[in-house]
């Protein structure tokens, strides 16, 4: 295994960059034989050995699965026709099949995950659930008998009046009445207990908090390690809109015995206000907003059902890849305003004002790591792109899913269908247990998937030789001698430049990889930089002279929605250095790997609907996988 540097891609020395390019299989002897053992799981290394893996001290699995999934708990999935139940889910989750809605058959995952988490909205949590059984207090309430109406519009309506009121001050105090809700809540958290099996099966209490300030989508998945010490009720945005009360709140449970996180929703119907770098008022984030986002918020979730939101086009228009399954409204139901503000609702430049904040001296409240997840509505985390079942119960057949559950409604038809598929947090822990895994959410040793269930491994140190990936202990090595995704690059001095060992390998039921991206950003006197290497490339392809590097292809069939691997990489490994590093720069790097184009779920169900793919949808996509970064701050001086 060669070593290729940053020079390499950024001049002219692009034999080099071909050469490395070309033995990227050296690993297991060519594609064939790489791409069957993927298919078989077998690696050399300890993380074949989970006992000698963890003496080690290593993170030797990874696992797959979601935090962000609603049940018809949450007041706006019941109503838009959920029944599915928290129980529901986490049987759907294990691989068994549930109902889907009303006379649309049920839902099955393909592959069962390995850890889930019922999150339903805290407002009103399970109410308009409760208003359907005529021995529980809810069904009692006024507006029960319009919720629970026959008559679909008037249910609608109530529902719509509902949310008109979600505002602190606003609410109605006999929805959120706590003789009524912290029952349904201790049902919630007791039936994550019951489905968590350790070692097998891992599941989380969790809610969601729905802060949506003027349709501005501020939300946060508040996940606890275990159901010790979980507060009465969850925390909801009847009670404030702003975040801070939220980490409030998780001070206050953490001081009653609870172990808790949130998540912060994928950003991109924020309008800017999800990664702030002033307060409303024009003022600096103070110390102590800084430091209770870094204590509370180690994550972020950059693709969901609602789009990615790694980079948009505006911010990054020399990315060619920035325009990957935007979904790009408000949350209005009644319009199709569009977020004017892109800066704040986007992962890259978030973490680019976090430099510029920490090179100010003001610290740097943006060190987030990075997963896929869901926000399904129906239970289903709707994670496999040709098993498709959407996102709310109405769109559980193919034909709601591309015209549009609503008649007439061609706003919210649209942004159905503008819908991906549900993403996957992808976690790097020593077993299946909430310990660990909630361990490694912390640590922020997490990567997001668009759904695919590829391997991605990144570290950065050093030392690492040109041969670290080719021996038998890298894995320990890269632990011993660096710091993984997620992990800050401690300064070394004495004119060293960092070293990054990168792995990938393709999801053993899915598509060959087309390339590895290491993204890097970083203040230079006072202004922000981002670049894109292209570290890896499938197929024996090399850059050309002015760095651009030709699409790897395309074999799907849009009329069949099939695809082949006849293009592309099972695996595609590197040992990279940065040389243009500088080490008095703040820098943080990332790692972006891209499949092949597989077809999108709409082809998949224009197939089952035996009609020709939409136009106004594209016909494939590049499913890919994201890793947390790596961050480098200079020693103070």
């Amino acid at each position: 295994m060669r070593l290729i540097s940053g020079a390499c891609l950024l001049a002219l020395g692009l034999a080099g960059c071909g050469e490395q390019v070309a033995n990227n299989n050296e690993l297991s002897g060519g594609k064939a034989e790489t791409e069957q053992a993927v298919t078989d799981g077998a690696h050399a290394g300890p993380e074949n050995n989970p006992s000698e893996a963890r003496a080690a001290g290593i993170a030797e699995q990874v696992y797959f699965g979601n935090f962000h999934v609603h049940t018809s708990y949450s007041f706006d999935a019941l109503t838009n026709g959920a029944n599915t139940t928290p129980a529901d889910a986490y049987r759907w989750a294990k691989g068994e099949a549930i109902p889907a809605a009303a006379a649309a058959g049920v839902m099955q995952i393909k592959r069962p995950l390995d850890f889930y988490a019922v999150s339903d909205h805290s407002e009103y949590l399970g109410v308009f659930k409760k208003m359907q059984d005529p021995n529980n207090p809810a069904s009692k309430l006024p507006i029960a008998s319009e919720i629970t109406s026959k008559d679909k519009k008037v249910a609608f309506d109530a529902y719509a009046r509902v949310l008109d009121t979600m505002s602190p001050g606003k609410a109605d105090p006999a929805l959120a009445d706590p003789s009524i809700m912290k029952p349904i809540w201790r049902e919630v958290v007791d039936t994550a207990d019951e489905y968590n099996e350790p070692g097998k099966f891992t599941t989380f209490p969790a809610f969601e908090w729905t802060s949506t300030p003027d349709m501005r989508n501020l939300h946060r998945v508040v996940v606890f390690e275990s159901s010790k010490g979980v507060p009465e009720l969850p925390f909801s945005t009847n009670e404030s809109e702003d975040p801070q009360d939220l980490w409030k709140y998780m001070d206050r449970a953490r001081a009653n015995g609870a172990t808790l996180l949130a998540i912060s929703h994928n950003g991109n119907a924020s309008d800017g206000l999800m990664f702030p770098t002033a307060t409303a008022d024009g003022e600096p984030l103070s110390a102590e907003y800084i430091e209770a986002r870094l204590a509370n918020e180690p994550l972020y979730e950059v693709s969901q059902i609602k789009g990615s939101s790694e980079t948009h086009p505006l911010l990054s228009p020399n990315d060619e890849f920035a325009g990957f399954e935007l979904w790009d409204y408000l949350l209005s139901a009644s319009t199709a305003a569009v977020p004017e503000k892109k800066k704040g609702g986007y992962a890259r430049q978030a973490y680019l004002d976090g430099l510029s904040m920490a090179a100010d001296g003001r610290g740097n409240p943006y060190k987030f790591g990075l997963i896929g997840d869901s926000d399904t509505h129906n239970a289903a985390a709707s994670v496999e792109e040709d098993n498709h079942t959407g996102k709310f119960a109405f769109e559980a057949t193919p034909d709601k899913r591309l015209d549009g559950p609503l008649p007439g409604d061609d706003i919210n038809n649209r942004r159905v269908r503008e819908f991906s598929s549900g993403g996957l947090a992808a976690v790097w822990a020593p077993e299946n247990t909430r310990e660990a895994i909630y361990a490694a959410l912390m640590r922020k040793e997490t990567y997001a998937t668009s759904g695919t269930r590829m391997k991605l491994r990144f570290f950065g140190g050093w030392d690492f030789s040109d041969d670290t990936l080719s021996k038998a202990d890298w894995l320990q090595q890269a632990y011993d001698a660096g710091v993984p995704m997620g992990g800050d690059l401690p300064s070394a001095g004495g004119g060293k430049k960092p070293v990054f060992l990168i792995s990938a390998m393709k999801d053993s039921a899915g598509a060959n990889l087309d390339r590895i991206q290491v993204v890097k950003g970083w203040v230079e006197d006072g202004e922000q930089h981002e670049a894109i290497f292209d570290v890896a490339l499938s197929d024996g392809r090399v850059a050309d002279a002015d760095g651009k590097v030709a699409p790897v292809g395309n074999t799907v069939d849009p009329v069949n929605a099939t695809y082949t691997n006849e293009i592309g990489d099972a695996q595609l490994s590197v040992v990279w250095r940065d040389d243009k590093f500088h080490p008095q720069q703040h820098a943080f790097y990332y790692v972006r790997v891209l499949e092949i184009p597989t077809p999108r779920w709409s082809t998949y169900d224009a197939k089952a609907l035996g009609r020709k793919p939409r136009e106004d949808l594209p016909v494939s996509i590049q499913e890919r996988a994201w890793s947390s970064p790596i961050w480098y701050t200079p020693q103070a001086r």
